[in-house]
């Protein structure tokens, strides 16, 4: 299984430069608590991450100027990144180490971004096969009984 076949596509970007404001505007209007930063739109390489979080601890409660801060300022710079071809397991443990529950997904010709993984979209995924194996025995009975009546 690799991380390409179960990331999500949709990801909404920033750029370093946009303002603080502009980055929770994003947020609440796409519903999302992170935004993934990217140097240029038209060859989106990730340089770092913003998450709803950066924005309270580092700009609300040292009540700085909202308008005075950018992606740049306070998204994460030693960032976690993973090629679409990489293991899902291996992925997560990589996640585990560094503690991140969010990590970019880049192509692996350009690095350039084609997804995100967060620990949510894959607890997801496990609860929903889990669900579907503990099924398999009922699964099983119900198949019996209808096939010697």
């Amino acid at each position: 299984m690799s991380v390409g076949q179960f990331c999500n596509r949709e990801v909404i970007i920033a750029r370093r430069k946009d303002p603080v404001p502009e980055l929770a505007r994003l947020m609440r209007q796409y519903h999302v608590g992170d935004l993934v930063v990217v140097e240029s739109i038209d060859a989106p390489v990730p340089v770092g991450l913003v998450t709803d979080r950066d924005l309270v601890v580092e700009v609300m409660a040292q009540e700085v100027e909202p308008a005075a801060v950018t992606a740049g300022d306070v998204m994460s710079i030693d960032l976690l990144v993973a090629r679409e071809s990489d293991g899902l397991w291996e992925t997560l443990k990589r996640m585990r180490a560094r503690a991140v529950r969010r990590v970019p997904v880049v192509d692996d010709q350009h690095g350039r971004l084609v997804g995100i993984i967060a620990v949510d979209d894959v607890l997801e995924l496990l609860t929903d096969e889990l669900s579907a194996l503990a099924r398999i025995p009922f699964r099983g009975r119900d198949l019996e009984q209808e096939t010697r009546k």
